[in-house]
């Protein structure tokens, strides 16, 4: 396990300084909050980061978190989202949550809204 401040080092050399909210994670728990924070949620996977920066965001809009929406916001723009790529990703999460309230609200039969969303794909692949 590395001393914290072996992981301090490493976040202030990727990030240029220490954030506060970031320092006062508890010693037992830095390295491994350090590692999936630089090793995920800033680093390149099977999903391009601008695209996980505007999914983090809608998720973050959605939970209604100033901290995250401000995090993802400015992490997007790095990744080179524009301003309407930003609009749009909080559209979805706004769209996405009025359709959940309202297919939980009417209780819609789930086996049958699968089966709908099971059909429209095929149609739509077939259309293709």
């Amino acid at each position: 396990m590395a001393e914290k401040a072996e992981v301090l080092r490493d976040i202030e050399e990727t990030l240029g300084f220490v954030p506060d909210w970031i320092a006062q994670i508890p010693e037992h728990s830095i390295e491994a909050e350090w590692s999936l924070f630089k090793n995920w949620e800033m680093a390149e996977t099977v999903i391009p980061l601008k695209y996980k920066e505007l999914i983090g965001l809608a998720v973050a809009a959605n939970m209604q978190c100033d901290y995250c929406v401000t995090y993802h916001t400015e992490a997007a723009r790095l990744n080179g989202a524009t301003d309407e790529e930003i609009n749009e990703a909080c559209l979805m999460a706004k769209t996405t949550s009025g359709w959940s309230s309202y297919l939980e609200g009417t209780q819609v039969d789930l086996v049958q809204f699968k089966e709908d969303i099971r059909q429209i794909g095929e149609n739509a692949r077939r259309a293709a």
